[in-house]
This record gives C-alpha cells, structure tokens and sequence, in this order.
C-alpha cells in the first residue's frame, strides 16, 4: 500500500541483571538515521510520463497491442483496457466504432507529486481539464513499475464536478504530502470506503453506503443501478449484486487542507437468473464476448472499478467524487438461491 509510513525509534529497557544496568547506564535509543523523504519525481518528468502514455496509448489501441498497452498501464486501468478491447473484437466489424487518437492537454494539467521515502513505491496524481471550459476534470494515479520501473497509468476516474474536488495541501516548494490510506487515523480508511460502494450496489445502501457516504452524484447512481436493475427482468428474473474480493487492493491518498483525498479499486459481481425452469437469458451484444451467444439460464458478470472520495478529517460522512467501472470478467453459472 502506498502512503508515508510512521517509523518510530523503539527503546527498550534492560532486565535487572543485565550488563548496562550494573554499570549503571541508562538504555540507549538507535542512533540510525531517520529515513528522508524527497519527491517521487521532478514536474518535468511527470509531463514526461504523461505525454509519453498518451503516445503509446493511441499506438497500442489503433492495433490492440496488449504487450504495448501493459508498457504503459497496469491495475485496474489496464484490466479495464483489455475488456474494452476484448469486447470490442468480439463485434461485427460493422459494429465497432473507429479509434481516435487522443492526448492530455498538459497545460490544463495539475500536477500533485508527493514525498515519499526510501523503498516506497513511487507515484503521483494529475488532474487533468477538458472542455471549452475545463468544464471536465479527470483524475489520473500513475505509479512506477517495481519490475520494469516504467511509469503506468493505474486509474482513470472522471469527477462528477471539477468543483467539488477538494484543495491538496502542499508544501512550501510545492509537493503534495502522500497519506496511508489503510490508517485508522483517517475517518474513512478504505476498507471502510470500499465496503461502502459495495453496499450501495448491494443493498442501495442500506447497511453502510449511506452512512459512511454523503448522497453525491456519484453514490446516487449506483444506489440508483442496484434499484432499477434488479427489477429489469420482471417477474421471469432477478439480478443480485454482491461484494467481491478487490482484485486490486492498493490506494493512493493524498493530504488535503480538510481530510484526504482516497483513490481506491473496487470489484463487484452481477449474478443474473432465470426465475423458472424452461426461461433462459440470451447474452447482448457485448456480453457474447465473454459469454457467445447461447441462452443460459444464469450469468455471473465481474467489475473492476476505480472510486475516488473525498474523507474529511472530522467524523463526518465522506463524499465519492467519482467512479468508472468495466465488466472484467463474464461465466454461465447455476441460478442463484437468493431471495
């Protein structure tokens, strides 16, 4: 998990026969340097970065070069990429829409690099604008690869509104303060806030979403799916949500002048069925890229999805700024016995 860890010295004392308390020495605390922290990288390599992933983003989508996209992403933004490109070749021709070469307008792009210390993975945040008013804001976490020490996007996450993004603290030369998003000092840690967005597909809320989330945009329209999905068969159906295991577990957090700022994944499953014997669900369009076209009487879908929240520093609800969410993963399963 990245964020800036606490190290404390640990000074312990000695036994009543030891050497030092027969001479009458008091214990010594370690005396090794405390490790320093210095910026993840210089702004000028991080526009760097960011120029070169759009590049190769649009060279790797024009000829849906896997190896070539995994050299430029990685968690869930690249699980996403590649089931957008496998859905797309599961389309007729016809049907697939052309790829536009794209780039992030790198001067409507904040930059937020924070300090981090040795052996810390390193990464930073940008918000990049859009629009003919920057009327749209994305948020982006790019982190350096432990293997290929490459620069990969690892989420993409479009705000609801730029303005409710809140203010990153910086430092007096400008760099952001990285934030453990698993503490417990933090009024949402994101364990918390996963379980959240999970229960507001789950539940419309019911048990957590709508205690530990304020009622944004964002957290709307996924209560709102669990509402109007589970009805969408009618009386010869029924779809069921649930939590699953995040099969990306890191966060990104950053200091903020009120709380913090969480970028975290989550996963979540849509087990549709057939509510008698003889019905049978016929895959759409895109579902027969993971499922072919034979009706069945039950599926169970996979998202991968990547939420950004904001977390105040008062015990007050925290708010989710924004989401986005690919299905992953797709297989015919039994009808579910839920009620």
């Amino acid at each position: 998990m990245v964020g800036v860890a606490c190290l404390a010295l640990a000074v312990t004392g000695c036994t009543g026969n030891s050497r030092a308390a027969e001479a009458g020495h008091a214990p010594q605390a370690s005396t090794a340097p405390k490790p320093t922290s210095s910026p993840a990288l210089t702004p000028a390599q991080a526009r760097e970065a960011l120029a070169r992933y759009s590049k190769t983003n649009n060279l790797a989508r024009l000829s849906q070069d896997r190896a070539l996209l995994d050299s430029v992403e990685g968690g869930p933004r690249y699980a996403m990429s590649l089931a957008d490109i496998q859905e797309d070749e599961a389309l007729p021709e016809a049907d697939r829409e052309p790829y536009r070469p794209w780039s992030y307008d790198l001067s409507a792009t904040d930059l937020y690099i924070p300090r981090l210390k040795d052996g810390q993975q390193r990464w930073f945040a940008a918000v990049t604008r859009a629009g003919s008013l920057q009327q749209y804001a994305r948020v982006l976490i790019i982190a350096q690869s432990t293997q290929s020490k490459q620069w990969e996007i690892v989420a993409t996450i479009d705000l609801d509104d730029p303005e409710q993004l809140p203010q990153i603290a910086l430092d007096k030369d400008g760099y952001a303060t990285a934030v453990d998003a698993t503490s417990s000092s933090l009024t949402a840690p994101v364990g918390v806030l996963r379980s959240a967005v999970t229960d507001n597909y789950a539940t419309g809320g019911e048990q957590t979403g709508k205690k530990v989330l304020t009622p944004s945009g964002a957290s709307r329209r996924q209560i709102k799916m669990h509402d109007e999905t589970q009805e969408k068969f009618g009386p010869r159906g029924t779809t069921r949500f649930a939590a699953a295991d995040p099969q990306f577990a890191d966060a990104y957090a950053l200091k903020t002048t009120a709380g913090a700022l969480v970028v975290f994944s989550h996963t979540h499953t849509q087990h549709d069925a057939v509510s008698a014997p003889g019905l049978g669900i016929v895959p759409e369009k895109q579902d027969r890229a993971w499922l072919g076209t034979t009706p069945g009487p039950a599926f169970t879908y996979t998202f991968t999805c990547s939420d950004i929240a904001a977390v105040p520093n008062v015990p007050e609800p925290s708010s989710l700024l924004g989401y986005g969410c690919r299905r992953t993963d797709a297989k015919a399963a039994g009808p579910s016995t839920s009620v």
